[in-house]
């Protein structure tokens, strides 16, 4: 309004009706308020911003870009690096290209109702779908809202060719960056999941699995949590030799700032025991680093690994020596445990790859842990000593360990796909075209699964391979 009343006497101060408007005493004051303010508006925009990318690649819509975790409190307080530059780089672009804030203005004014048109029809949707909400009152939330805001658009439409133009180049680009990755992601992940190796295909071959099998641990990185991979396969042929002991290891992200060493990793056997192929499941909160040493972390897998055959040979000791005893004694004393036994017994790392959605351990839930274990210790005390294994009394426990001791010593080796996702000959062109040009350009320069593992080069060996999509 004291614009509006400055322009009615002053009408030629339409272009600087703001600063005009300042008494000359005031000027720099107000001038520093306004720069602090657009530094406040631009902060809510880059966060959001931030928050937009990082849901996009939770979804698998965008590229992989480094994400840094500003708080252990807050999961969503973040900092993308890639991001924040390409905003300064793109602002001072647009600044020097325009040259005046009417153009910049226009430009605003198309974002911001583009925004409100998608927020009304969103919401529009979320009563329809989600609060299941009458049709006609679903209905008329569109048709007020939308009809105000369609009345905006077409106030601002005129202002294509004076600016306007931006947004709709920026959304139209970014659109067909977050297509293209998620149409190429969820062709390779079917693929994927397509040519997996069969636990009948890997039986056939033999324990030596159709090679020769040499002392030493290959870790062999990959992102399904069921399965063998298909690049395994391709290892098989591709080695003249595979190692005594391979383990599967998929990395997974849980929403907590740190995971306990004791509860980093999650194990499963996948075949008979004189295969010795496992499958791991390591968990890291979002301030865990996956730049340690690389000694600590294969002596942590280890520990973790000779824990769950341990617990996995009590399990089968224990339901070998209770399964003649009567399951309808409970009234008697002492009962039957072997419930109590089998939960503390799955309560360690073998738990599965389920848990990967279930919330870590809290203080209190940690002390019930506690008291349930103490009490499942006392049930185990009732059995009888040929029930609780040890390296001496079980051979194939000891045959087991000393095979893991020998591998460690043999030494690590990281097994690394490095795959490329072509589309087949009888694709369309348009299909081959978002495949083989899009697709792997965005694949070649953003930033890769295992990016952040600090793995020595010695010790890596890569694989490539090829998926026909």
């Amino acid at each position: 309004m004291g614009q509006a009343a400055y322009l009615k006497k002053h009408p030629l101060s339409v272009e600087r009706v703001f600063y005009d408007s300042v008494p000359g005493v005031l000027f720099w004051p107000v001038f520093g308020i306004a720069t602090l303010a657009a530094m406040i508006a631009s902060q809510a925009m880059i966060s959001a911003t931030f928050s937009c990318i990082k849901q996009s690649m939770a979804l698998g819509c965008f590229p992989r870009v480094k994400i840094v975790h500003t708080s252990k409190r807050f999961i969503g307080q973040i900092y993308i690096p890639v991001i924040n530059w390409f905003l300064m780089i793109m602002c001072v672009v647009v600044v020097a290209t325009f040259k005046n804030t009417t153009h910049i203005a226009n430009a605003y004014g198309i974002a911001e109702v583009g925004v409100m048109l998608v927020t009304t029809s969103l919401v529009t949707l979320v009563m329809l779908l989600i609060w299941q909400t009458n049709l006609f009152l679903a209905l008329c939330f569109p048709a007020i809202f939308g009809t105000v805001e369609l009345i905006y658009l077409s106030a601002v439409l005129s202002k294509i060719k004076e600016g306007g133009w931006l947004p709709l180049a920026f959304s139209s680009f970014f659109l067909c960056v977050m297509y293209t990755w998620n149409y190429g992601s969820v062709l390779k992940y079917q693929s994927e999941m397509r040519e997996k190796v069969s636990m009948d295909f890997i039986s056939d071959l033999g324990s030596s699995l159709g090679t020769v099998r040499v002392p030493g641990v290959g870790l062999l990185y990959n992102e399904l949590v069921q399965g063998i991979p298909s690049i395994f396969r391709q290892f098989l042929l591709t080695l003249p030799a595979i190692h005594s002991t391979v383990v599967f290891v998929c990395i997974k992200y849980v929403p907590v700032p740190y995971v306990l060493q004791e509860e980093r990793f999650l194990f499963r056997r996948l075949c008979q025991k004189d295969f010795h192929l496992f499958r791991c499941v390591a968990r890291y909160g979002y301030k865990d680093t996956l730049k340690e040493d690389h000694h600590a972390f294969e002596q942590l897998l280890i520990e973790s690994l000779e824990k769950f055959l341990r617990k996995e040979a009590l399990e089968l000791a224990v339901e070998f020596s209770l399964q003649p005893a009567n399951t309808d004694s409970d009234g008697e004393e002492g009962g039957d445990i072997r419930p109590v036994v089998r939960s503390w017994i799955r309560t360690g790392v073998e738990a599965g790859a389920g848990d990967l959605h279930a919330p870590l351990l809290s203080a209190d839930q940690s002390r019930v842990k506690d008291d349930r274990r103490t009490s499942a210790e006392d049930g185990l005390s009732l059995l009888p000593s040929s029930a609780m294994p040890s390296s001496e009394e079980d051979p194939g426990l000891e045959y087991e360990l000393s095979a893991l001791r020998e591998a460690t010593e043999s030494g690590f080796t990281y097994l690394l796909a490095q795959g490329d996702v072509r589309a087949t000959k009888e694709s369309i062109f348009i299909k081959k075209l978002i495949i083989n040009y899009f697709y792997a350009f965005l694949r070649r320069n953003c930033r890769a699964g295992t990016a952040s593992l600090k793995v020595p080069h010695m010790n890596i060996i890569q694989v490539g391979m090829t998926y026909m999509v």
